[in-house]
């Protein structure tokens, strides 16, 4: 299979279930909700290494959130609630509740025995001064703030989301293979309830379950490196002088399958000679993300 001149290899990515949550911040400007945004799904790349794998979905308009102010949605993914939970209470109150204007909504249905307290949590800080407000059947508290009140929902749904999915985009100079990744990423940006959690959406240290060294759960993918060619057995062929990989994490899998689906599209053209999918044999996770089949 070829698209725009590039091979598809008959190959899938591995993808494994999380636990997500869907979160509102909305803030007086455009700008403060995207400070806000950016730094409370900072260092969330990979739980490897991070409490949670987040992003932000997309910018909101004042019209499409709860108190009729520009806004984002974020996307984090844990691998339990209870994991999911403390990322949470730990980056909304570090980085949304210091934000200056914002506040803090639920945007995923509620079920009980599914749900993580988030305002319930940080109200406390509100030393005895905090106010909870039912509204429609939603409780919020207000806790004062030296700017004026940060509003935060008491607590959030959560769902079972997937997580890993992933593409690889070969081409011949590091150059040409950064722009089809950025032409990916950005088409894959447009597809509503997923994310690409590394930065920029972009992974260069693609990796390797193990390594050598026996503390390290993950090793860079020797495979894949172009300096070590002819030093390891390679997947490069030549010509090819650099990777980059596009990491999907999505609210369900119809939304990793199509942003799969138009991220690799839009990632192939000239001078990228293939695009392929990291799996671990099957062996990882129950969701296989095909590329000729998403790609028919």
């Amino acid at each position: 299979m070829t698209i725009n001149g590039t091979e598809i290899e008959d190959t899938f990515a591995e993808a494994f279930p999380m636990t997500a949550a869907r979160v509102v911040v909305t803030a007086e400007t455009p700008g403060w909700a995207r400070t806000a945004g950016q730094t409370a799904t900072g260092y969330a790349a990979s739980v490897i290494g991070c409490d949670a794998e987040a992003g932000i979905e997309r910018e909101l308009a004042p019209a499409e959130t709860p108190d009729g102010r520009p806004g984002v949605s974020l996307l984090f993914f844990a691998f339990s609630r209870d994991a999911l939970q403390k990322a949470l209470v730990n980056r909304v109150g570090q980085c949304i509740l210091t934000c200056a204007t914002t506040a803090c909504y639920n945007a995923l249905p509620v079920v009980p025995d599914k749900s993580v307290r988030v305002g319930g949590n940080l109200r406390f800080f509100g030393d005895g001064w905090q106010i909870s407000k039912l509204l429609g059947g939603r409780r919020f508290w207000r806790v004062p703030t030296m700017d004026g009140e940060f509003l935060c929902e008491d607590v959030f749904g959560t769902t079972k989301g997937v997580a890993g999915g992933n593409f690889l985009i070969l081409g011949i100079t590091q150059a040409v293979a950064l722009a089809a990744a950025e032409a990916a990423v950005e088409a894959c940006r447009r597809v509503p309830g997923v994310i690409m959690p590394f930065p920029g959406g972009i992974v260069r240290s693609g990796s390797k379950v193990g390594s050598k060294y026996k503390k390290l759960r993950a090793s860079t993918n020797d495979a894949y490196c172009p300096t070590l060619r002819g030093a390891v057995t390679s997947a490069l062929s030549d010509g090819v002088g650099a990777v980059y990989e596009v990491v999907i994490d999505g609210l369900d899998l119809a939304a990793v399958e199509e942003a799969t689906r138009v991220g690799v599209r839009a990632g192939c053209g000239p001078g990228i000679v293939r695009v392929s999918a990291g799996n671990y044999g099957g062996k990882l996770g129950p969701f296989h993300l095909k590329l000729h089949k998403l790609l028919k």
